[in-house]
């Protein structure tokens, strides 16, 4: 699977958490319903000072490698940190360096399928903040353009 190193800056993800594990599938369950939840509440719509129309899945607070829990936040990109009540987080992205892996086709079957790949793959990973950009770029769910960035050590 190919990649791109690439240098980013901080960022700011604002959007609803939930804390799950890849064991036994359980973080498949809980990520859909997590993105089910905030597209059906319109929670986006609630956020504040968004910076564009991409959603983005954020990985963060790894208890350790990606078989132990973490949490996973379903949002957008915004300019400042973003408390808007209880329900919706904010977390900032630390700038460095990520491979950025670019994929096309079913927003979930292509992206489990990217994650696969990347688990098996010989990355010198942070595990701080990885996350899934989805473009939003066509009305065919099963042509998406999404990027996923894996922090990785200096």
């Amino acid at each position: 699977m190919k990649y791109e190193i690439v240098e980013l800056e901080e960022k700011v993800v604002a959007g609803i958490k939930i804390k799950t594990t890849n064991k036994d599938g359980k973080s498949m369950q809980d990520i859909g319903k997590i993105w089910q939840k905030l597209f059906a509440n319109r929670i986006c719509d609630r956020i504040s000072n968004r910076v564009n129309n991409k959603t983005i899945g954020l990985y963060t607070e790894y208890e350790g490698d990606y078989t132990k829990p973490y949490t996973f936040i379903a949002g957008v990109e915004v300019d400042k940190e973003t408390e808007i009540n209880e329900e919706i987080v904010s977390k900032v992205v630390p700038k460095g360096k990520y491979a950025r892996f670019v994929i096309i086709g079913d927003v979930q079957k292509s992206v489990g399928q990217a994650w696969q790949e990347i688990w098996n793959m010989n990355l010198k990973r942070k595990y701080t903040c990885d996350f899934e950009e989805y473009q939003n770029n066509s009305e065919d769910m099963q042509k998406q353009e999404i990027h996923i960035y894996i922090a990785l050590d200096e």
